[in-house]
């Protein structure tokens, strides 16, 4: 199975940050940073995940405001930035960062992940993503966000140009002749001249091909038009699962998706959320759980669910029912639909429903020892509900240290998880294919 984390070091849960172990101070901390990926490499993970946005959030809500959601992130580097800077200090583990096509534009964006690709030696990938936070338009001189249609279609053209701006030099191309004075083959670089409805982009670009062709594509859209998006590019998926079944059903659904678009569905690869409390017994899993659940005060809980449904809660009983969720929203709606279909499965309350979520950060929750934490994702990757999982980790950095001592070797022993890297790319760790260059037609 394929395995990612985080680079949060506040962890995944919401009072995470509070516990007498974690690490302190937490911001802008960039050995924290080298820390989690030498661990997170230690345990031959496949990626470090880095999640952004474009916004300082919750600033209309104080109690979660100043509570600092570990999805709201106030004060972060700049994603490449960051990563650039990892990739110095690992050898192996993917550099995987969000990036928007919404307020973003595809030449630049392409330019330093391709960049990044060269720096880290092939371990580069981008989370496409429209944007979900409603927030981030006033950054980029618009009033209010791009409508969901209007995202989606921009998405495309934008990944379209870019995969064409990594096509835009051969692997030969730059042959450094000393003897004859010359340094690049003209005939194997092409321009893009890509006229379309968002972009004019007449490339090349300037930068050599990416190691890997093109740096991987995840995405995580759960909408129809996010389906269809991640089918015909992804070469990674996250979901939001909160039931094995759930899964099995996103899974077959995704994977059915793209023989359409002329892929095998085995170039794919899906990885639901999971966030992982474990312990060297049951005893310790269930204590560490207590302890971090015990740092959260009801209005803060509401609040914390009020953000994920994209609705403020606080003024219905916190012990009677969600409110009806089916209305569509601007923002993302995986986690929106998850709950509610959870909350009205298992008849919970507004309490019920926040003390299900503040653990699992929206997703499914895995606990025990090593045994019983390994026979939960065992269970879930043989029944065809994932290739693996995005790690949560709910407090930093014991948890990673024990996933990574505990878990892993645990996953190494039943042959679920690799015990040594495979190869020096991103690609080659996760069995995925190496993209062709496509050549264009000359332009008249």
């Amino acid at each position: 199975m394929n395995l990612m984390a985080s680079l949060i070091g506040l962890g995944n849960h919401l009072g995470g940050w509070r516990h007498p172990e974690a690490w302190w101070p937490n911001t802008m901390n960039f050995d924290h940073a080298v820390e989690i990926a030498k661990l997170a490499e230690s345990g031959k993970l496949d990626l470090l995940f880095l999640a952004d946005g474009n916004a300082v959030r919750q600033m209309d809500k104080p109690t979660l405001f100043a509570a600092n959601s570990p999805t709201d992130r106030p004060a972060v580097f700049e994603p490449l930035t960051l990563l650039a800077a990892l990739s110095q200090h690992t050898r192996h583990i993917g550099l995987f960062a969000t990036a928007t096509t919404t307020y973003d534009e595809p030449y630049l964006l392409a330019r330093r992940f391709a960049s990044l690709d060269h720096l880290s030696k092939g371990r580069a990938c981008w989370n496409v993503v429209t944007g979900s936070y409603a927030g981030d338009a006033v950054n980029f001189g618009r009033a209010e966000h791009v409508a969901r249609h209007e995202r989606y279609a921009r998405a495309r053209e934008f990944v379209e140009v870019c995969l064409g701006l990594w096509d835009s030099w051969a692997e030969d191309a730059f042959i450094e002749d000393k003897a004859t004075g010359q340094y690049l083959d003209p005939t194997k670089v092409q321009r893009l001249d890509h006229e379309g409805r968002f972009f004019s982009v007449q490339g090349p670009l300037n930068v050599a091909r990416p190691p890997q062709g093109h740096p991987l594509l995840f995405m995580a859209g759960q909408s129809e038009p996010g389906r269809e998006l991640a089918a015909e590019f992804a070469e990674g998926v996250f979901s939001v699962s909160l039931t094995r079944e759930e899964g099995q059903a996103f899974y077959a659904d995704m994977k059915g998706r793209m023989a359409k678009f002329g892929r095998d569905p085995a170039s794919l690869r899906i990885l639901p959320g999971c966030t992982v409390y474990v312990g060297r017994s049951e005893a310790e899993a269930d204590e560490l759980y207590g302890e971090l659940q015990s740092l959260i005060r009801p209005e803060l809980g509401v609040a914390y669910l009020s953000k994920f449904v994209e609705m403020d809660l606080s003024p219905y009983p916190i012990d009677g029912p969600l409110p009806d969720l089916s209305g569509e929203i601007l923002a993302m709606q995986s986690y929106r639909h998850a709950i509610a279909e959870m909350a009205t499965r298992e008849n919970l309350t507004i309490r019920q429903t926040y003390q299900r979520i503040v653990p699992s950060m929206g997703h499914v929750v895995f606990k025990g020892d090593a045994l019983q934490v390994a026979d939960q994702m065992e269970d879930w990757y043989r029944s065809d509900a994932c290739d693996g999982f995005n790690v949560g980790l709910p407090m930093m950095p014991r948890c990673l240290r024990d996933f990574v001592t505990l878990v892993v070797p645990e996953l190494q022993r039943r042959g679920l998880f690799r015990t040594e890297y495979a190869g020096g790319t991103l690609r080659e760790t996760m069995g995925l294919p190496r993209p062709v260059r496509r050549l264009r037609a000359p332009a008249r």
